[in-house]
C-alpha cells in the first residue's frame, strides 16, 4: 500500500478505520522523502525524531474521528516561525537561527493534530520565482528535472508533487504559492489578505503577504484553510470576521455561476501558445458545466509588475532593517568596528537579489524620489484595486492563466531578473487589489504542467473552491503525478 499518494481525506479514513497508524503514515512518508529527495531537493531541514514522537503521542491517544487532519503529516515554507525548529528563510544570515515561539499558523496546526516533518526550501526570504536564490540549494521540478518549480514556494510545491507530502504552507506575496502551484500541477490557494494571521510570518512585503496551503486536490487545500484561518490579535491586519466552513457548498456546481475572462490576460504578449489552449478548453468546460463565461477588461493589470516591485521592495528594505548582526542573524568574524559589523554582516549574509531589491526600496523610499515612485505605485494599486471592483459588481469569479508560460529551465533566467519579474504578470495585481486566487491544474504542455487561475471577491473563498471543485471533479489532471 503506498499511502503517499493519498489524499488528507483517505489517509483520514484509514487512520480511523485503524489500517495505518500515524507513526505508519509518517514512516512511510520519510521513506518517500529519502527515496527522492536527492532528485527534488525540497527540504532545508527535516524533522524525523520529532515527527515520530508526535505520532506515537497521536496514536496513543488514538485517532478523533471528528477531526480529519489528525495524524496527517506537513511541510512548512522555511519563513514561518516554527517554535525549536529551525527557521532560516533559505538565507545564510538566519542560518542558526531557532525560534523560541510558534508562529499562530503552526500553533494551529499543532491543535489540529497535524506533524509536522520538516522546513521546505524557498527563494531567499521568499525572493525569487524559481527557488534558485536559496542559499542551501537548487530544488528541482519533479516533472522534469531540469526545470525549476516555480518560486518562492517551491519546495513547498515539489515536495506536494513528488508524493513526499501530502499538504505543505506556503507564502504568497506576488504568486509564490500559485506560480509554483501551476508548474508542479498541484492546488495553491492565496487567501484574502487578513484571512490567516502573519504572525510569525518573517515578513517580505507586508502589505502583500499571506499564507495559505498547496495541496495535491481542492478540498484537501479547503480543509487545511479551515484549519488555518480566523482573527488574530497579535496581526493587526487580521479580519475579525467569521471564518465560513470551506467544504460547505464545495460541491454546489457552477451552474449560472458568472465567470469573467480578462481580455488582459489572454492577450498577454508572453502568453505562451499550449497555455492558452489549455485555458481555452478550461474555459469550455466551465460553459459545459453550465456557468456564464464573458470577457471582461482589467486595464490597469499591466502596470501590477513595475507597482508591485516597487512596494514590495521599499517594504522589504524596511523589514529586513532588522538583520544587521546585531539583533538579529550572522555577524562577520571581520568587522573590527561598529560600521563594520553592519555592512559586512549584512553583504556576507544576503544573497544578491536580496541586496538588488533593498537597493531598490531604498531607492523608491529616498528622499526626492517617494513621489514619483512610491506614491505613484500606491495610486496605480488603488486603480487595479478598483478594476477588481467593478468586475464582481456583475460577476461571482474571474479567470485565466495563472503563469504566461510553464516551468523554465534552472539557470534560465537567474541572470535577467526583468524575465524573471514578468513571470509573475498575471499573479502580482491579485495581492495588490488583496482578493484571494487558486491556481489548479488544468492540463499540460511539453509534458509540463499549466495552471488555471481563478480569482475571487474579497473573503470569498467559497465560491473559489466550488468552481475549482466543480472543474476537478470533471477532469483527470489533478490524478496525473510525476515520475520520480
Amino acid at each position: 500500500m503506498n499511502i503517499t499518494n493519498y489524499t488528507i481525506e483517505e489517509l483520514h479514513d484509514l487512520l480511523v478505520k485503524k489500517e495505518v497508524t500515524a507513526q505508519e503514515v509518517v514512516k512511510a512518508v520519510f521513506a518517500r522523502i529519502n527515496e527522492t529527495e536527492e532528485k527534488i531537493g525540497a527540504f532545508i531541514t527535516l524533522t524525523e525524531a520529532e515527527a515520530l514522537e508526535q505520532a506515537r503521542e497521536i496514536d496513543a491517544a488514538g485517532i478523533d474521528p471528528t477531526n480529519i487532519l489528525s495524524g496527517i503529516p506537513i511541510g512548512i515554507k522555511d519563513n514561518i516561525i516554527t517554535n525549536g525548529t529551525r527557521t532560516t528563510a533559505a538565507s545564510k544570515i538566519l542560518e542558526d537561527f531557532v525560534p523560541v515561539y510558534d508562529a499562530t499558523v503552526t500553533k494551529k496546526l499543532k491543535e489540529a493534530n497535524m506533524i509536522t516533518v520538516g522546513k521546505l526550501n524557498m527563494d531567499e526570504f521568499a525572493m525569487g520565482g524559481s527557488t534558485e536564490t536559496s542559499y542551501y540549494h537548487k530544488t528541482h521540478n519533479p516533472w522534469n528535472l531540469d526545470k525549476v518549480p516555480g518560486g518562492s514556494s517551491g519546495g513547498s510545491a515539489a515536495a506536494v508533487a513528488a508524493g513526499q507530502i501530502p499538504v505543505s504552507l506556503g507564502t504568497d506575496t506576488g504568486g509564490s504559492i500559485r506560480q509554483p502551484a501551476a508548474f508542479n500541477g498541484i492546488v495553491g490557494m492565496k487567501p484574502t489578505y487578513g484571512r490567516v494571521s502573519r504572525f510569525g510570518l518573517i515578513a517580505f512585503g507586508s502589505s502583500l503577504d499571506q499564507i495559505g496551503p498547496l495541496t495535491r486536490t481542492v478540498k484537501d487545500n479547503a480543509l487545511v484553510l479551515n484549519a488555518i484561518s480566523g482573527h488574530d490579535a497579535n496581526d493587526s491586519m487580521s479580519y475579525e470576521g467569521d471564518v465560513p466552513d470551506f467544504t460547505a457548498g464545495i460541491e454546489a456546481g457552477v451552474k449560472g455561476m458568472k465567470i469573467g475572462v480578462p481580455t488582459e490576460y489572454l492577450n498577454e504578449k508572453g502568453l505562451e501558445p499550449g497555455v492558452k489552449e489549455a485555458v481555452l478548453k478550461a474555459i469550455d468546460t466551465f460553459k459545459s458545466l453550465g456557468a456564464i463565461v464573458e470577457e471582461v477588461s482589467l486595464p490597469h493589470s499591466k502596470f501590477g509588475v513595475p507597482a508591485y516591485y516597487i512596494i514590495a521592495s521599499s517594504e522589504a528594505s524596511s523589514n529586513l532593517q532588522r538583520f544587521d548582526g546585531v539583533r538579529y542573524g550572522y555577524r562577520s568574524t571581520e568587522a573590527k568596528t561598529l560600521d563594520e559589523v553592519f555592512i559586512k554582516s549584512r553583504t556576507e549574509g544576503f544573497g544578491m537579489e536580496v541586496k538588488r531589491r533593498i537597493m531598490l526600496g531604498t531607492f523608491s523610499l529616498s528622499s526626492g524620489f517617494y513621489d514619483a515612485h512610491f506614491k505613484k505605485a500606491g495610486q496605480t494599486r488603488t486603480l487595479i484595486r478598483l478594476d477588481f471592483d467593478k468586475v464582481f459588481k456583475e460577476f461571482d469569479l474571474i479567470l485565466g492563466p495563472t503563469t504566461p508560460t510553464t516551468a523554465f529551465g534552472i539557470g534560465e533566467q537567474i541572470d535577467d531578473p526583468i524575465a524573471m519579474y514578468l513571470s509573475d504578470i498575471l499573479t502580482v495585481p491579485v495581492n495588490l487589489a488583496g482578493v484571494p486566487a487558486i491556481s489548479i491544474p488544468c492540463g499540460f504542455s511539453n509534458e509540463l504542467p499549466v495552471g488555471l487561475q481563478l480569482i475571487g471577491n474579497h473573503f470569498d473563498e467559497q465560491t473559489i473552491y466550488q468552481a475549482a471543485y466543480a472543474f476537478e471533479q470533471a477532469t483527470e489532471f489533478h490524478k496525473e503525478k510525476p515520475n520520480v
